[in-house]
């Protein structure tokens, strides 16, 4: 409790801490525990410290009206919070989608720049191309025609497309 009003929450914790692993049955360590939880903004676990110490001593007013009460109280707080970020997210998010501008993928220049890129597609693909490396190293690349193909001897060189 001294190191909590010295706003020193990390030894805090760590002390209560030890106080409930030396005496596991002491409400009042379970409760001191909670405040230092709290301290750190461990919610969670600090409701579950409130409730430790209530389950050992359940006619404790402080830990019920005071303690767990604030606790849960903070725990609809952050909830709370959360959901007003997440929905303002998703506002961000649609907002941004609503912004892309809407593009006319019909238009007759997105048509024509299809049909240029299908006829150089066609122009490649009846000449085959052969990359050859010789055994040294050497890399060429040799573009055949149907009606002359041009075979390097089988013994000097590896052939791949």
């Amino acid at each position: 409790q001294v190191l909590m009003s010295l706003h020193e929450m990390f030894p805090a914790v760590h002390a209560a801490e030890m106080a409930v692993q030396r005496n596991p049955r002491s409400w009042d360590a379970w409760q001191t525990l909670g405040r230092a939880q709290l301290g750190l903004g461990e919610i969670a676990l600090a409701i579950r410290s409130f409730q430790v110490s209530l389950h050992i001593f359940p006619m404790n007013p402080e830990v019920w009206k005071e303690d767990l009460s604030w606790a849960r109280k903070l725990q609809e707080q952050q909830k709370a919070t959360e959901t007003e970020s997440v929905q303002a997210l998703v506002k961000g998010k649609e907002l941004e989608q609503e912004s892309i501008p809407d593009y006319d993928f019909e238009s007759d220049e997105i048509v024509a720049v299809c049909a240029a890129i299908a006829e150089k597609e066609k122009a490649l693909s009846a000449a085959k191309t052969m990359v050859i490396v010789s055994a040294s190293g050497t890399v060429e690349t040799v573009t055949e025609q149907d009606n002359c193909p041009a075979t390097p001897d089988e013994t000097l060189f590896i052939r791949a497309r």
